[in-house]
C-alpha cells in the first residue's frame, strides 16, 4: 500500500498540471489519483478493473472520466501505460516509478516485474552504434511459465 503523501503529492502535481491547461478540477478525478496510489507499486490495472473496484468502493464515476483521467495522468507523469500484447491497456502509477522491463505469461497472464543492468549496457552499446543518446527503452519478454494449479489458468 503507498503512503498516503505520495498520493496527496500526486494530487498536487495534477492540481497545477490541470491549472496549466485550464482543465476542471474535479472530485472524480482526484479520487482517480487515490485509488491508484493507495494499489502496490507493482501493481498494473486496466480501466475495467478500476472502475469495478471504484464503483465497489462506492464511488459514483464513469468509465469515460476514468479514461480520460488516466490519459491526463500519462500526460502529465503521474501514471505509464502499457499495452501488453494482446491485452487491453494497463496502468501503473509512476511518481515512484523506476524504469523497469516486464515478463507475461502466454498461459496464465501474470505480470512479473524486472530490472537487469545487462540490459542498460546493450543499451548504450545500441546508442553507441546508432549515434543516438537513447533515452529509453521498453522491453517486455513473453513465455510459457510452469506454475502449476495458476489461478490465472488461461484455458485457450
Amino acid at each position: 500500500m503507498a503512503e498516503k503523501s505520495l498520493s496527496e503529492k500526486a494530487k498536487k502535481i495534477f492540481e497545477n498540471f490541470l491549472l496549466r491547461q485550464g482543465s476542471r478540477k474535479t472530485p472524480e478525478r482526484f479520487s482517480v489519483i487515490d485509488e491508484l496510489y493507495a494499489m502496490p507499486q507493482d501493481e498494473h490495472i486496466d480501466v475495467e478493473g478500476l472502475f469495478l473496484m471504484m464503483r465497489n468502493k462506492g464511488y459514483s464515476i464513469s468509465r469515460a472520466t476514468i479514461y480520460n483521467t488516466l490519459d491526463l495522468l500519462v500526460e502529465c507523469g503521474l501514471a505509464v501505460k502499457h499495452q501488453f500484447k494482446d491485452k487491453v491497456a494497463l496502468y501503473e502509477q509512476a511518481l515512484t516509478y523506476k524504469h523497469h522491463d516486464h515478463h507475461v505469461c502466454n498461459q496464465c497472464r501474470k505480470i512479473r516485474e524486472f530490472s537487469d543492468e545487462r540490459i542498460n549496457l546493450i543499451k548504450d552499446a545500441m546508442g553507441k552504434e546508432f549515434a543516438s543518446g537513447i533515452t529509453s527503452h521498453s522491453l517486455v519478454l513473453y513465455g510459457d511459465c510452469y506454475i502449476q494449479d495458476c489461478d490465472n489458468l488461461h484455458l485457450g
